[in-house]
């Protein structure tokens, strides 16, 4: 096997339902709830269910994408087949935006809840020495990382369940109707970077499709078990802990769950430090699942081309792109440095949704450029359903421009700038 280019196939509809689920499921534990600061209970009620719609249409039209060209780059190497050398760096310098700024939110949060577990815990040093650990994990192997993600998801979703059950019997409809929309309709559109945070980075299932058994059947099973299941959990911990108490005190922490148990259970409660630790499980596994993520998403764009060729090397024994891990590590190390989880999520969910439009807009290339191209799954109601998700991915990339221009200033010209380079190098026709 070469050491430079081969990934092992291991992965099982079951592997790909926690990877999908487990990339994702830390954004029911934190981030979301800064939606609610920006526009109260029911608009961002509003705004979660509008970004739901976006997945579920994106994802049963992402899926023909995966299946039908299963590839480690997923969308950078959708959009090139689609657009060409250019569109693949605009999509893969966008997918890897979200997957290196979602790490960086996530390390911080994990150091939060040990803090607020153990306030001995130093909430810098604890999410540095998080990307030390789950690095090395994904180092020894896609079939050990596949079953550690499995272990530590269906925990994280078994908590989520424990926690609704806990919290349901204290809901007031009162407590979620109290100032719930102080913005107005426009604080909806300010809170869609939040509502993103509940599924963002699920696409990156796409990213394991070469280490997927049979792709072609098992990926559409991965994708569509893990929107349901966390399209459900995600409305459900919304709904249920904006009803408990004054949604304000929980608005602007890294740690609304635990948080929202204490003020039920009460803080020196036994099942709240309980419940604030086995949460640490629901952040654990989108930690570790999105360090794979952007692993192979460093490779595959090493491997096109795109960046240098020694990212793209693979580990003689244990066939993981080694290099891309650290690399891709240092980078969270020093973003994780700048404490501001609010910006490092926008900054993720910009990438996103710039991702989903050019992933969209190749879905509508590639069925009229290639028409006989094998697709073992189709976009069901083409072209209706990925419409929907290429115009609501437009309308959640215009509302987060909009409501954080020079974040977003700063990502397009870095864009602009790696185009310009990637121009004036004549890369682009290399890679034609």
């Amino acid at each position: 096997m070469s050491n430079t280019t081969s990934l092992t196939r291991a992965l099982t509809p079951l592997h790909l339902w926690a990877i999908a689920v487990g990339l994702v499921i830390s954004g029911e534990y934190f981030g979301w709830n800064y939606g609610w600061e920006a526009a109260g209970t029911v608009g961002f009620l509003i705004a979660t269910l509008i970004v739901t719609v976006m997945y579920l249409a994106f994802i049963f039209s992402f899926t023909e994408l995966t299946t039908s060209i299963p590839h480690s780059g997923g969308p950078y190497e959708y959009a090139r087949r689609a657009l060409g050398p250019i569109g693949g760096l605009v999509a893969g310098f966008a997918t890897l935006v979200e997957f290196l700024f979602a790490t960086p939110a996530i390390a911080y949060a994990l150091g939060s809840y040990l803090h607020f577990l153990h306030p001995g815990f130093n909430v810098l040093y604890t999410a540095i020495g998080c990307y030390f650990i789950f690095s090395l994990i994904n180092f020894w192997g896609i079939k050990e990382s596949a079953m550690f993600t499995l272990g530590v998801t269906l925990l994280a979703v078994a908590e989520l369940l424990l926690f609704m059950g806990i919290v349901a019997p204290h809901f007031r409809m009162e407590n979620f109707m109290r100032d719930s929309m102080p913005h107005g309709y426009m604080g909806i559109f300010a809170a869609l970077p939040f509502a993103i945070w509940f599924y963002l980075a699920i696409e990156g299932v796409a990213m394991v499709a070469e280490e997927s058994k049979d792709p072609k059947r098992t990926i559409p099973l991965g994708y569509i078990s893990g929107i349901v299941t966390l399209a459900l959990l995600a409305i459900g911990v919304m709904l249920l802990t904006g009803g408990i108490t004054d949604w304000h005190r929980l608005s602007s922490i890294d740690y609304p769950l635990p948080e929202a148990i204490g003020i039920v259970m009460g803080k020196d409660s036994g099942l709240t430090k309980l419940f604030a630790g086995i949460g640490l499980f629901g952040l654990v596994a989108s930690f570790h699942s999105i360090i794979l993520g952007y692993s192979r998403q460093l490779f595959a764009l090493a491997r096109g081309g795109y960046l240098p060729r020694g990212l793209a090397r693979i580990h003689p024994r244990f066939h993981t792109p080694h290099v891309a891990l650290l690399v891709g590590g240092l980078i969270g190390i020093i973003a994780v440095c700048s404490g501001t989880t609010q910006q490092l999520i926008i900054l993720s969910a910009l990438g996103a949704v710039v991702m989903y439009v050019m992933s969209m807009v190749s879905l509508f290339v590639l069925r009229r450029k290639e028409p006989d191209l094998e697709r073992p799954f189709k976009a069901p109601f083409y072209p209706i359903l990925p419409a929907i998700a290429l115009i609501l991915s437009l309308l959640c990339l215009i509302a987060i421009v909009v409501y954080n221009f020079w974040l977003s200033v700063l990502f397009f010209a870095l864009l602009g700038a790696l185009l310009l380079l990637f121009v004036s190098t004549g890369l682009h026709k290399k890679l034609a």
